[in-house]
């Protein structure tokens, strides 16, 4: 991501240009509409991330709280990290299956999907995914790489 130096998604979402911070405005309701209870949203890595916090889960390889979503506005681009994409091969099937399904391109690396505009999400795929997955789920397979 772009790196900002916010310390709050508020401060973050300000420093935006009008446009892109409609754009991240929209996929952050999104995402907090559809994310289960036990994630929280902070700034971090230079944008809104979201993630299980140490108390929930202190066993990260980093000593950092376990991400589970990014989001982000690049210069270029906007970025959406689903981290369950990468780590369970289901919602990545699950995210793939959805834009085929939409007719929509995914653009997507291992776990980012870049897009330029709104329009190139496929929006209720995507709240899908970040709904998929609990936190406890979330650890379980975190845990489970690492063994």
């Amino acid at each position: 991501m772009v790196q900002s130096k916010a310390k709050t998604v508020a401060e973050y979402l300000k420093e935006l240009p009008e446009e892109r911070r409609k754009v991240v405005a929209k996929v952050r309701r999104l995402i907090r509409k559809n994310l289960p209870k036990g994630y929280r949203e902070r700034m971090a890595y230079g944008g809104i991330v979201y993630d299980i916090p140490l108390a929930a889960n202190p066993n990260t390889y980093n000593g950092e709280p376990l991400c589970y979503a990014g989001l982000g506005a690049q210069k270029n681009y906007y970025a959406l990290h689903l981290i369950s994409v990468y780590s369970d091969r289901a919602e990545e099937k699950k995210l793939r299956d959805g834009y085929k399904k939409a007719g929509k391109k995914l653009d997507m690396g291992k776990s980012c999907v870049r897009f330029k505009r709104l329009e190139d999400l496929d929006l209720p795929t995507i709240a899908r995914v970040i709904a998929g997955t609990t936190p406890a789920q979330h650890i379980q397979r975190y845990t489970g790489r690492r063994a």
